[in-house]
């Protein structure tokens, strides 16, 4: 364990000293790559036989091999780092090594010796033609395999342990020795100083326990910064004046000691800004109490985030008379804290890294009075953390960067909003870490990733950030991804496969905007092939990856912390693969299986919605799983039968707005206006949302009823709503203004196939749709008897909907009837009567009317029945119901 400085600080320090406004200079020379070895995604293939992460800047194979013997010699260095010896001795006792010993030289014999650091390390490396650890950057390393030894040798006590954990991957687990490891040579150095991740969210911070647990993975990942900094820790922002508890305290200290030995630099980040006073002496004091106390426990690095308060209303009366008014002014103050701290407390603490803080404008490169305050004011030394261009920026490149640097005046350190999910907890965000550009790295001080409230989970979201911030040139989001999966798994190909299939129903974010890509392309496949035991092979992956996950998953807290997306995920393949036995229904023509599994969807769509993630204030919020993917895989495969019985079915909604969090478009289409869908963006002109009423048919009279409580101010302000045939040829229906409810009635005869309202001028405020309908022009009357029970209505049972259902309110009397009248006599070869599954056969008679006169064509024969209506033109359908104890239901009468 560490009391003085890490090597990570150290690293910070020197990347400070040398850093020139333009960014980082390379490695050195001497230090640079074998020659043709650079980039080694491929060349390190041949050398293991899974991935190695981060990926090193060098892999060579070599012709030999080492064997790992019953007995294992270790010769290390006198000033070896203990735990880079404790990771190298454990890999090899799971490489079936069975008895590991230390010594000073080595035993000779035949035995495999492993050499770690000091000058045995150093001969064995130029012995197997591999160049040692001299003129590597700070943490960069050294390791040779082959002629029956193994040398490690790091710049620092960090590269020692991180050459141990290379080594780690290269070495194979089995229970005997006799294993055969193919000869390597690697050399390797951090493309960035520092590398980790800061617990910033809000929400429910992670327990005790998975802190240790994540220390342990970013050792293992060469990332060597945690920062404690989580929004509902009391004692960093509203209680931050007050002392730790004994037993907090106890408890940050253990997270420090177990960092030292993951040689993870443990940053303590103090948030003051919704109260402090810039100009009190006093809450310096208490600044710097704090900081004392966690000096104490052996805290050397420390930040003082500022973002997510107002720096126009002063939190004393005295730092408006000290620094006046406005942006300028708020970096004034903070720039007169941080320097006072920095030289009252930083200076005064030999060992501690320099100081870090988050600007209040910390999301883009504009510049600004606050901005110019900050960079001609703070101390030169101070680290200045930023998040890119936006708060979630979905790209960052090497020219933003290289502006952050000119703008802010101070290295940058960035904050990395990516996989966090506070602002979408209806979500987990599993996939890879994307849109930054190569080169990236060397221009910053360092990369800092903000997790998930799901600890474990965000671990396949890390691990490529991991890879990304050690080596970029070599950086492919995919493959790291794969690779994740795969040390996720434990190298099981079962769990690996079921844990991609769930992995890839989460995958969408700002980073990566293809929701589910993998599942996506099987179903685009089908579309294309109509290959339906291919995709029922997909889905079926999908629906059994819940519980292959929970048997054989090992990481227990990954399985816990996706307890309600699991299940999501399992509700959601069972009414997919019921979706897709429905669309091989409809192609084949089976009419009464069609209409059974029809029946069967509403059920399994709420119950795949109904999974709730329960957050810290005990609000119950849904989860979503591949959203725009399987609901929309199973709404089409709807829309096809309803097609297949001559339905128009529910319109299909569209926009070009992003959406918030989980309120989808196709929520303003859903019959319910309790739920909407609302814009993640203030529409623009020309912004629109869209009604496909999958075909053409006449126009009934529109609604566009927006707003909702509590935003009664997001709808269009100024719009026009539009009718089309093609989706290029748009014809004004109805302008509106200052309107929250629109309603508007087509001229007669007006048919069309979709109807939109567009924005006609930009506005300020976001859009809330609660519903879009265009009433269905065609719907038959309904009239007679028996009467309909509360909540139903007779007409539902020929509104064109079979997903609504006349229900009686009794019994049906002897020679009572139902009796349906199209808008106009329609030419039909058939009638066809859904009834929910179950409905007894024989309940009624079944006539048309032709010519005036009515005649029997037949008798229900249960929930569903076609009978040929004989040809001609059909003025109405009858249902005489014979006397019984059921009490009639009726989802739809269809001419056809």
């Amino acid at each position: 364990m560490h009391r003085t400085r890490t090597a990570a600080a150290t690293a910070l320090a020197t990347a400070l000293a040398v850093l020139p406004l333009t960014g980082m200079a390379g490695p050195p020379g001497a230090g640079g790559p074998t020659s043709g070895h650079h980039g080694p995604r491929d060349s390190h293939k041949a050398a293991v036989s899974r991935p190695l992460s981060p990926v090193p800047r060098s892999v060579r194979s070599r012709s030999d091999q080492v064997t790992v013997t019953p007995s294992v010699t270790v010769v290390a260095g006198p000033d070896t780092d203990r735990p880079a010896l404790a990771v190298v001795e454990k890999a090899l006792a799971d490489a079936g090594a069975a008895r590991v010993v230390r010594a000073g030289r080595a035993p000779g014999g035949g035995q495999l010796t492993v050499y770690v650091d000091g000058a045995g390390a150093a001969r064995t490396l130029r012995a197997l033609g591999a160049r040692g650890s001299d003129g590597l950057p700070a943490e960069g390393y050294a390791l040779a395999v082959g002629a029956g030894r193994i040398a490690l040798s790091g710049k620092d006590a960090t590269g020692t342990y991180y050459a141990a954990q290379t080594l780690r991957q290269l070495l194979p687990h089995r229970a005997r020795p006799g294993a055969r490891i193919p000869g390597t040579a690697v050399r390797d150095w951090p493309a960035t100083p520092l590398r980790g991740v800061i617990e910033g969210f809000y929400g429910t911070p992670w327990s005790h326990a998975a802190r240790l647990d994540q220390l342990d993975f970013y050792g293992a990942h060469k990332m060597n910064l945690y920062a404690y900094s989580p929004k509902d820790d009391p004692y960093l922002r509203a209680k931050w004046r007050d002392p730790y508890p004994a037993d907090r305290l106890a408890q940050l200290k253990e997270l420090v000691d177990r960092a030292h030995q993951r040689h993870v630099e443990f940053t303590y980040a103090l948030s003051p800004g919704l109260s402090v006073c810039y100009s009190s002496d006093a809450d310096l004091k208490a600044l710097t109490a704090k900081f004392e106390t966690l000096w104490d426990i052996g805290v050397r690095t420390f930040a003082v985030p500022l973002d997510d308060i107002s720096y126009t209303d002063w939190n004393c009366a005295a730092d408006k008379d000290a620094f006046g008014t406005g942006g300028g002014a708020a970096g004034a103050a903070q720039a007169h804290l941080l320097n006072r701290l920095q030289r009252e407390f930083i200076a005064g603490h030999p060992g501690a890294a320099p100081l870090q803080m988050v600007p209040t404008e910390y999301y883009d490169v504009k510049p600004s009075p606050y901005k110019e305050a900050l960079a001609a004011r703070l101390d030169k030394d101070v680290l200045v953390e930023w998040t890119g261009v936006g708060v979630i920026a979905p790209t960052m490149t090497v020219a933003q960067a290289r502006r952050a640097r000119e703008v802010f005046g101070h290295p940058i350190l960035t904050w990395d909003n990516y996989p966090v999910n506070d602002y979408v907890t209806s979500r987990l965000l599993l996939g890879p870490f994307n849109g930054r550009e190569k080169g990236l790295p060397e221009q910053l001080a360092g990369i800092t990733a903000n997790p998930m409230i799901q600890p474990a989970a965000s671990k396949l979201a890390l691990y490529t950030v991991a890879d990304y911030a050690w080596n970029d040139a070599a950086y492919d989001a995919r493959a790291s991804w794969t690779a994740a999966i795969g040390e996720l798994a434990g190298g099981d190909a079962r769990t690996a496969r079921a844990l991609r299939a769930f992995a890839d129903a989460q995958y969408a974010s700002s980073l990566n905007p293809r929701q589910a890509p993998e599942l996506s392309a099987a179903i685009e496949r089908f579309g294309g092939d109509g290959d339906a035991r291919r995709l029922d092979g997909v889905l079926r992956s999908l629906q059994e990856a819940p519980a292959v996950l929970r048997e054989r998953l090992a990481d227990r807290g990954f399985v816990q912390d996706s307890g309600p997306w699991l299940d999501a995920t399992r509700a959601w393949g069972t009414a997919a693969r019921t979706a897709l036995r429905l669309v091989e229904a409809v192609r084949a023509g089976d009419g009464p299986t069609a209409w059974q599994l029809r029946q069967r969807i509403p059920e399994l769509v709420r119950t795949a919605r109904s999974f709730v993630y329960v957050d810290m204030a005990g609000k119950r919020v849904p989860v979503v799983v591949a959203d725009g993917v399987l609901d929309t895989f199973v709404e089409d495969a709807v829309a096809a039968h309803d097609a297949s019985l001559g339905l128009a079915g529910r319109p299909k909604g569209a926009t070009d707005l992003p959406v918030h969090q989980d309120n989808a478009v196709s929520r303003m289409t859903d019959g319910d206006d309790a739920t909407c869908f609302w814009s993640g963006a203030a529409p623009g002109a020309g912004s629109f949302v869209e009604l496909d009423l999958r075909a053409e048919r006449p126009l009934g009279a529109v609604r566009l009823a927006m707003g909702k409580s509590g935003s009664p101010d997001d709808y269009l302000r100024h719009g026009v709503l539009e009718y089309s045939s093609d989706h290029e040829n748009w014809h004004p229906l109805a302008a509106f203004d200052q309107r929250a409810e629109v309603r508007a009635e087509p001229p007669a005869g007006t048919s069309a196939r979709y109807v939109r309202a567009r924005a006609t001028r930009a506005q300020d405020t976001w859009l809330v749709v609660r519903e879009f309908t265009v009433a269905g022009a065609g719907a038959a009357a309904v009239a007679g008897g028996p009467p309909a029970a509360p909540g139903s209505a007779l007409r539902s049972a020929g509104d064109g909907d079979p997903a609504t259902a006349y229900r009686a309110a009794r019994a049906a009397q002897p020679g009572e009837a139902l009796e349906f009248t199209p808008d106009a006599p329609r030419a039909a070869r058939s009638v066809t009567v859904l009834r929910p599954q179950g409905a007894p056969a024989g309940a009624a008679d079944v006539e048309v009317r032709t010519g005036g006169a009515w005649r029997g064509i037949g008798t229900l024969s249960g929930a569903w029945t076609r009978l040929g209506a004989g040809g001609g033109a059909v003025g109405g359908v009858r249902l005489v119901w014979r006397a019984g104890p059921a009490t009639p239901e009726v989802n739809e009468v269809i001419l056809r």
